[in-house]
């Protein structure tokens, strides 16, 4: 059996688990598998070329951390609504507030609605992640703690409500099987890093905890914005200590960016026991997937490095039918027939 736990390669495919479906990105392409109700898999490819390609400083270390955290909140923002329309549950008419909204602005119902979703989302992580940890920092001070013990209590609170939120999260039916699809896409991600061929048969065995994870990830973050915080830890002003910690967050997340990489890339005891706690965190966002989740998780692989098949049949969205992740392989071709029926 391969091994579980092997580096990370240089060359970095991430991914990320969608409704009913996964995504895969590649150096040059993002790939959207989806499983609709009748089993067929719906699979879109799109053309990607990173920031720091088109702009050089972009790729500079601790910078590419902020840039790779703004982009992955929209590109996930997106690709979310993407999978979404996949699988068709987007159908419903838009309401009138969103009308007038698109009225107003120009755009069309979509952009609106998640251009909504990120602000939403950015403000409840400024509220629940700064905010209520600033407050908690200043009212234990109030009460005649020391400014470091204060800003450890901020921080343990901060990665409280963290783990809280995922375990709350855990208990709607829908989340849980994202976690699935997302315990296969670290599964097909392992398999591809250990140069097996990609099937459901050897990406199983693998574990759904990687180091490069998004969840590991924020716990870092939280971890280096305490040791940062400890500068200002004498503040008592809640409104201060609030922008103080908001000011050092592109500083904390160009840190930690670059931390991550770093444990990902190397696999020695030191680095092993660093990035353990961020492991062990993924329990909560990850889940066992079942076969058909690791074929969707393949599918995207598999189109993400290596294109479509040819004269796959397609929606009439455009977007490729598979019945297996066979289909998906690289070389598959499809008989001519099959596209010319299905037009």
């Amino acid at each position: 059996m391969a091994k579980k736990n092997a580096a990370c390669p240089r060359v970095d495919i991430g991914g990320q688990a969608v409704m009913e479906g996964v995504m895969m990105k590649a150096p040059d392409a993002i790939a959207i598998t989806v499983r609709r109700p009748d089993g067929t898999m719906v699979v879109k490819r799109d053309e990607y070329v990173p920031l720091s390609k088109k702009h050089p400083w972009m790729g500079w270390p601790f910078v590419r951390g902020v840039v790779n955290m703004v982009n992955m909140l929209v590109m996930g923002m997106s690709t979310l609504e993407a999978s979404t329309q996949m699988l068709g549950v987007l159908d419903e008419e838009p309401t009138k507030f969103e009308k007038w909204l698109a009225d107003k602005l120009g755009k069309n119902v979509d952009k609106v609605v998640m251009g909504v979703a990120i602000v939403l989302a950015v403000c409840l992580s400024v509220g629940l992640f700064i905010m209520i940890p600033a407050g908690v920092e200043s009212g234990v001070m109030a009460l005649g703690m020391p400014g470091i013990g204060a800003t450890l209590i901020g921080g343990l609170t901060k990665i409280i409500l963290l783990m809280g939120y995922m375990v709350l999260c855990a208990f709607v039916p829908d989340v849980r099987r994202t976690f699935q699809y997302h315990g296969a896409e670290h599964k097909t991600v392992y398999c591809h890093e250990a140069d097996l061929p990609l099937t459901p048969e050897n990406a199983a065995p693998f574990t759904t905890l990687h180091p490069r994870c998004g969840t590991a990830f924020l716990l870092i973050v939280f971890i280096i914005s305490v040791l940062t915080a400890t500068i200002f830890s004498g503040i008592r002003v809640f409104a201060l200590r609030f922008l103080l910690h908001l000011l050092m967050l592109p500083i904390v997340t160009g840190v930690s960016y670059e931390v991550l990489k770093g444990l990902a890339h190397a696999d020695n005891p030191v680095t092993r026991a660093l990035r353990w706690p961020g492991m062990q965190m993924q329990r909560l966002t990850t889940r066992q997937p079942d076969n058909g989740m690791l074929e969707c998780a393949i599918v995207s692989m598999n189109v993400a490095l290596s294109g479509l098949p040819e004269n796959a049949p397609k929606t009439p969205e455009g977007w490729v039918m598979l019945k297996s992740y066979k289909e998906s392989e690289p070389g598959y071709v499809f008989p001519a027939e099959t596209s010319e029926a299905q037009a």
